[in-house]
């Protein structure tokens, strides 16, 4: 928790500098505020995390937020001080770095962002938020250009007129005859018997069980084949195969996203990093802060146990 701070903090940089842009797809991403205006959002801060938290809720989406390059930007402080007070934001509710896979344009990678929030937010919101709500904004793969090829152009007089592609249907009556030459068919008789052949596509047939169906037990002699394969194709039609059972509704796939502690930059699920930081550092941390309003209680119950070893060596002899 943040101590009470109301103490005026040294102005961040003019908003009208340039600032210092990530790689496409890292940096800045802002969550929309619903809270105070900056200048009551921060006021509770203590001063340096009050400076930083003004300079970074003005930076662009995009905007570095790594420490060495707000610690070239912010004069006041060194990294190890920035480092801190990114990390006193993130248990205040103000920011979670996040790692995330984005694959599009034929590729996949993992970029870094920093989701920020004027609003500060406890961990259940986070956890929630980042755990797929289609409010927090989700980055997208830049498309790599592919560059383009010049085709020849030929005068529209003389190219021809292309074909219309054979069905499937068509294709497998067509191939009768090479496996079977008994039932050898002209092309007006594949073109009659074509939507005979289409509904058994249609029913899940494959060209190869059609095939199977029309060639298996033969005459000796066939006298006319485009009537034996429409009787064939008639007679031994497959059946419509039921519709799937509709089970309950696909789960959304969980978007490839990690929270990184924001101190060591460990990457682990929103719920395992609580304050946006990993056990470790959250233990190292408490351990090093002062006990402050604890260490009253504390030397309160040792009082008894110090005045019985008092009493005690006044009795020794």
């Amino acid at each position: 928790m943040a101590i009470q701070h109301l103490s005026s903090a040294p102005p961040a940089p003019a908003a009208s500098r340039p600032y210092r842009k990530a790689h496409t797809g890292y940096g800045k991403q802002t969550i929309p505020a619903r809270g105070p205006s900056t200048a009551g959002a921060f006021a509770f801060l203590p001063e340096r995390e009050r400076y930083v938290a003004a300079y970074v809720d003005h930076l662009p989406d995009g905007a570095a937020m790594d420490i060495k390059s707000l610690a070239k930007d912010l004069p006041l402080y060194g990294q190890m001080a920035i480092g801190a007070a990114l990390r006193a934001l993130a248990v205040a509710g103000h920011l979670r770095r996040v790692r995330c896979r984005v694959e599009g344009a034929g590729q996949c990678r993992w970029v870094t962002l920093t989701y920020w929030s004027r609003t500060a937010h406890d961990n259940e919101w986070w956890t929630a938020r980042l755990a797929g709500d289609p409010a927090t904004p989700a980055p997208s793969a830049e498309p790599v250009p592919v560059p383009q090829q010049r085709t020849a152009e030929r005068p529209a007089v003389n190219a021809p007129t292309a074909a219309a592609a054979p069905s499937p249907a068509y294709l497998a009556l067509a191939e009768l005859g090479r496996s079977e030459p008994r039932l050898t068919l002209s092309a007006a008789d594949c073109a009659a018997l074509e939507p005979l052949a289409a509904a058994w596509f249609a029913r899940g047939v494959t060209a190869d069980h059609l095939t199977s169906a029309l060639t298996a037990g033969l005459p000796e002699r066939v006298g006319s084949p485009v009537a034996l394969v429409r009787r064939r194709l008639t007679d031994k039609m497959p059946p419509h195969l039921p519709a799937p059972t509709q089970g309950p509704p696909a789960a959304r796939p969980a978007r490839g996203l990690l929270v990184e502690c924001t101190d060591c930059g460990r990457p682990g699920p929103a719920e395992a990093l609580p304050d946006g930081l990993c056990r470790p550092c959250a233990t190292a941390h408490q351990s090093a802060e002062p006990s402050g309003a604890a260490a009253p209680a504390e030397i309160e119950r040792d009082v008894p146990a110090l005045v019985a070893s008092l009493r005690n060596l006044m009795r020794t002899p």
